[in-house]
């Protein structure tokens, strides 16, 4: 057990948007530490959104967020030589990461030319409750909902 928690980190808020919730999503698309062309990758998805759905980027963005974002989930744990998926439920911050996560994720796998327009089909997607993302959610909640016998095993 650790002695301590490690401090929060304060995350600025993003210069467009003004939502720190966007520079965390950024932090989580960045690759090898280049930080602008996540900015500049996340800004042309939010371009090409407002273009498709001709609705404000950052709601479309936010409502793929939520729609995406994971209520339980489960976890492995041994119980006498068993191992068993024991459901938890998430508490609010790792909701949001994990789900950012998925989007970006999902985002990479998909076909298409550049990762700015690929982002923007699976926002535009998982807002509508669609997508690879918006399956993994629903997969997960399945899973847990199958292994809810084993909910008592809870540490």
């Amino acid at each position: 057990m650790r002695k301590r928690k490690p401090k929060k980190r304060i995350i600025q808020p993003d210069p467009v948007f003004q939502d720190t919730l966007v520079t965390q999503f950024i932090n989580n698309l960045m690759l090898r530490g280049k930080k602008n062309t996540a900015f500049q990758i996340f800004y042309d998805a939010m371009d090409i959104v407002k273009e498709k759905t001709g609705e404000d980027p950052h709601v479309v963005w936010k409502a793929a967020v939520d729609t995406v974002m994971p209520q339980v989930e489960v976890r492995s744990k041994r119980i006498g030589g068993a191992t068993f998926q024991i459901p938890v439920e998430l508490r609010g911050e790792r909701k949001m990461s994990v789900g950012m996560k998925w989007l970006i994720k999902y985002a990479r796998a998909r076909s298409g030319k550049g990762m700015a327009e690929k982002l923007s089909a699976e926002i535009i997607a998982a807002s509508k409750g669609e997508g690879a993302a918006v399956k993994k959610k629903e997969d997960t909640h399945r899973m847990a909902e199958s292994n809810r016998a084993f909910a008592h095993f809870r540490a």
